[in-house]
């Protein structure tokens, strides 16, 4: 599921950074370096996996990947609440269309409604 997830990722940077927008992946939470201290990414938990911003107006946003049936979880929820709560596009996205959709309509929230967002 991960690598499915993974694999929508990329397609959508991709189309996004042709589309005339800049974007990053995010990566969020702890790994073991290899003389066994943790690191954290520094991010907070639930920090949607793409970031960018649209060239025509510089406006910021976010993008939730998932797989048809991916759901996100509390930590993402509670996140989505707080970019809701400052009016910032956002959404989950299953697919490039999804993405594009929710970058091109400037939408705040997109594909959380079916979750209680």
């Amino acid at each position: 599921m991960a690598s499915e997830e993974h694999e929508i990722q990329k397609e959508i940077q991709v189309a996004l950074s042709q589309h005339k927008c800049s974007v990053f992946r995010t990566n969020v939470g702890k790994v073991q370096t290899i003389d066994h201290r943790w690191f954290d990414t520094g991010l907070p938990q639930g920090f949607p996996d793409l970031m960018g911003f649209r060239w025509v107006d510089n406006q910021i946003f976010f993008i939730e990947v998932k797989s048809k049936t991916g759901k996100p979880r509390p930590d993402q929820l509670r996140f989505h609440e707080f970019l809701a709560s400052h009016g910032v596009i956002h959404g989950i996205a299953r697919s490039v269309s999804e993405a594009r959709q929710i970058v091109d309509g400037a939408i705040v929230g997109y594909g959380y409604d079916d979750f209680g967002g």
